[in-house]
């Protein structure tokens, strides 16, 4: 592993920028940390630890996460290494690794994340997470790993550090590696998704975490539709989905959200043990056989009693009952979709339906 100091002033070995990052210079002493031959040694995720007074890194070697420890950034030493008991075959790579402290009703909890190249929950990559405890040298997990997402386009999520009143938010990579390199693309390949804020909850079963969209979002919401309060089956036409944020409660007899077009469409439905996203016929998906050759299931333990959906031109984002649930997805539509369709059950209704246009954060080019 390799260290990059910042011109202008050093202190302890270490430049420090007064540029902001602009201006960097390799430092004379790299490596810094070693690999000793191990195959993937990779994706350091480096932090201020307020407890320990101590830099930490998390390490993604081979099939487990190596924490150290360093007082300056340079010299760095090993505590532990992180390996759960797997009670299934490998999920292949080990990725993109973070860890960080979540608080539920004032108790300090933390957050091992790892991110795995295949096996996810409905095919190749994914992440899923550990809550337990962590004293600075070694992580112990209190509890079995938990999917992040249960999409197949959701890879990669790293946190951010330094956020305001001690907020996580995460974004990951809106792909899979059984198929990103054949999307059907031409001057782009992949996007991120919409920064989450990451929220400790805990019920019945354990610690979980909650996914809230970020505040940042409300600025860039305009024409919005509101709906107080509608029986099902509600249906819309000929508005543009193509950047959109569709909201709504229910009093708990969802059975079906249909998004697309004419002729193209993603399918959610709903039971009382599962969510099933269908893209089997949301536009091209004959670039790879592992695209949508099976629908995608999550697995659900309550009514799904509030849900969010935020659409861009080629993906799709799930975030069920206060962001419990999420569900990731990409699609390559030929055309914009324009139809919505909520179907329920006879007696169920849908209150506080939103769906509001998401402007572009780019300058129009």
């Amino acid at each position: 592993m390799w260290a990059k100091g910042l011109k202008n002033t050093e202190s302890q070995g270490i430049a420090f920028s007064l540029d902001e990052g602009i201006t960097w210079t390799k430092y004379n002493g790299n490596p810094i940390l070693n690999n000793n031959g191990e195959q993937d040694f990779r994706d350091p995720k480096v932090f201020w630890n307020t407890e320990t007074e101590l830099w930490q890194m998390v390490l993604a070697v081979g099939d487990h996460i190596r924490i150290f420890s360093s007082p300056n950034l340079l010299d760095w030493k090993f505590e532990s290494n992180f390996k759960p008991a797997e009670t299934s075959e490998p999920l292949g790579v080990w990725e993109c690794p973070d860890l960080f402290p979540l608080k539920y009703n004032g108790n300090t909890k933390w957050v091992m994340i790892i991110n795995h190249g295949d096996k996810g929950p409905n095919g190749g990559s994914c992440t899923r997470y550990f809550i337990g405890e962590f004293d600075g040298k070694t992580f112990q997990q209190a509890q079995d790993a938990r999917w992040l997402d249960y999409g197949t386009d959701f890879y990669a999520g790293v946190t951010f550090s330094n956020v305001p009143d001690d907020k996580k938010y995460l974004i990951s990579w809106m792909s899979n590696w059984q198929y990103a390199n054949q999307t059907p693309t031409k001057v782009w390949r992949s996007a991120m998704t919409i920064p989450r804020e990451l929220v400790l909850d805990k019920d019945s079963s354990g610690y979980f975490i909650r996914q809230n969209i970020t505040e940042g979002m409300d600025a860039l919401k305009s024409n919005t539709i509101v709906k107080e309060q509608i029986n099902y089956t509600y249906h819309l036409s000929n508005i543009d989905l193509s950047q959109a944020f569709i909201s709504f409660r229910s009093n708990g007899g969802l059975d079906e959200i249909k998004i697309g077009n004419k002729s193209e469409y993603i399918l959610i439905e709903i039971n009382e043990c599962e969510v099933v996203i269908d893209r089997r016929h949301s536009g091209m998906i004959d670039f790879s056989d592992r695209f949508a050759a099976k629908v995608q299931s999550m697995p659900i333990s309550e009514a799904i009693t509030e849900c969010k959906i935020i659409l861009d031109r080629s993906s799709i984002e799930l975030l069920l009952n206060d962001g419990k649930y999420s569900m990731t997805n990409i699609f390559f539509p030929k055309e914009k979709y324009s139809e919505l369709s909520i179907i329920g059950e006879e007696d169920s209704k849908i209150t506080d339906l939103k769906i509001d246009h998401i402007a572009r954060v780019w300058p129009n080019q």
